[in-house]
C-alpha cells in the first residue's frame, strides 16, 4: 500500500522509477513529487491509521464493547471542537502551529471522554456498553452542533479549513506534521504493548478482573487517557476520520485471536493499510477531483458498523 500510495495520484510516478529516485537518481520533478508531496502524506496516513487502530482497540477492550470507536463515541468531535476554537482564535499567535494542534486536540478530547465516561458509568454496574455508545453519539451530535455554531460566525477562509477538517481531508501532509504526530505513537505504543496482559484481564468481566488483582479504575483511566491521546493526535492532523478504529481491531482479532499481544500489533498495520488504501482510492477514482479520505473510509466503514450492530442486537 505504501508503494501504491507513493506511485498513484494526479502526477504518477512509475514503479520502476521509485528505487532510482530514492537512490538519488531522480529529476527535480520526480524528487518534488516523491519527497515533498507523496512521502510526507503517506507517512502521516500510516501514523494516523496506527493511532486510530490502537485507540479503537483500547476503547473496545476497556468498555467490552465491539462498537466502540473514537469517531462513533464522540472523542473525534471533542478534539474537533478544541481544534476549531484554537484555529479561529489563537492560531495566528502560535509559531509552532503544527506541534500545538495534537496537544489542543488531546486536551479537548480528554475532557469529552471524561464527560462521556461519567454519563455512561453506573455505580453498581460499571460501564454499560450500549449506554456508552448512546451517550457518545449524543455528545458527538451536540459537539458537531457547537462546531457549526462556531463556523457560522467565522471568516470564509477559516470556514474552508474547518469544512475540510470535518470531511477528513488530510490537510496536514507536510513534514512538520509527521514530526508532530510521530512522538505520540513512539511514547504510547510501547506502553500499550507493555500493558497487554492487563488489557486481557480488563476484557473479562469486572468480578473476574478484580479477583485477578487488577485495579479497574486506575487501569481504565490510565489506558483511556492513552486512547484519547492517540485518537486526538491522529485527527488533529488528518481531520475527522471514523471507522478505522472500529474495523482494524476486528479484522486483526479474526486473523490471530483476541489476545492483545497478538492482535494489537497486527491492528496497527491494518489501520495504516486501510487509511493509505482509502486515500489512494480518493485520489484516483475521479480524475479531476480528490475525494477526502474520511468520506472514503466512511463509505467502507458504515456498512461494517451496521453489520456489527445487527450482529450484537
Amino acid at each position: 500500500m505504501i508503494v501504491l500510495g507513493l506511485s498513484f495520484g494526479y502526477s504518477s510516478v512509475s514503479f520502476d522509477r521509485l528505487f532510482p529516485i530514492l537512490m538519488g537518481d531522480g529529476s527535480f520533478k520526480e524528487n518534488f513529487i516523491l519527497y515533498d508531496v507523496r512521502m510526507p502524506r503517506v507517512l502521516v496516513l500510516c501514523l494516523a491509521g496506527m493511532a486510530l487502530a490502537m485507540a479503537g482497540s483500547l476503547l473496545q477492550s476497556l468498555t467490552r464493547n465491539d462498537l466502540a470507536d473514537p469517531g462513533i463515541i464522540g472523542i473525534n468531535a471533542g478534539a474537533g471542537v478544541g481544534i476549531t476554537i484554537f484555529y479561529l482564535f489563537a492560531s495566528d499567535s502560535m509559531g509552532n502551529f503544527a506541534y500545538m494542534l495534537p496537544l489542543v486536540g488531546f486536551i479537548s478530547a480528554l475532557l469529552t471522554a471524561l464527560c462521556i465516561y461519567l454519563f455512561a458509568y453506573e455505580r453498581h454496574q460499571g460501564i454499560q456498553p450500549f449506554r456508552l455508545v448512546l451517550v457518545g453519539v449524543g455528545f458527538a451530535t451536540a459537539l458537531s452542533g457547537l462546531m457549526i455554531l462556531l463556523i457560522s460566525s467565522a471568516e470564509r477562509s477559516n470556514v474552508d479549513f474547518i469544512a475540510k477538517w470535518l470531511a477528513g481531508n488530510v490537510w496536514g501532509a507536510d513534514w512538520p506534521f509527521v514530526l508532530a504526530l510521530a512522538p505520540w505513537l513512539v511514547v504510547c505504543i510501547p506502553v500499550v504493548l507493555y500493558k497487554a496482559n492487563a488489557l486481557n484481564i480488563l476484557a473479562l468481566s469486572e468480578p473476574t478482573a478484580i479477583g485477578l488483582g487488577i485495579s479497574l479504575k486506575r487501569e481504565r483511566y490510565y489506558l483511556l487517557i492513552i486512547a484519547v491521546a492517540l485518537a486526538a493526535a491522529a485527527v488533529s492532523v488528518t481531520g475527522s476520520i471514523g471507522f478505522v478504529g472500529l474495523m482494524a481491531p476486528h479484522i486483526a482479532k479474526a486473523l490471530v485471536g483476541p489476545r492483545h499481544q497478538r492482535f494489537v500489533p497486527l491492528a496497527l498495520f491494518i489501520g495504516a493499510t486501510l487509511l493509505v488504501f482509502a486515500d489512494m482510492l480518493g485520489r484516483t477514482l475521479i480524475e479531476t477531483a480528490s475525494i477526502p479520505v474520511g468520506i472514503v473510509v466512511s463509505i467502507i466503514g458504515a456498512p461494517y458498523f451496521l453489520y456489527l450492530l445487527k450482529k450484537r442486537s
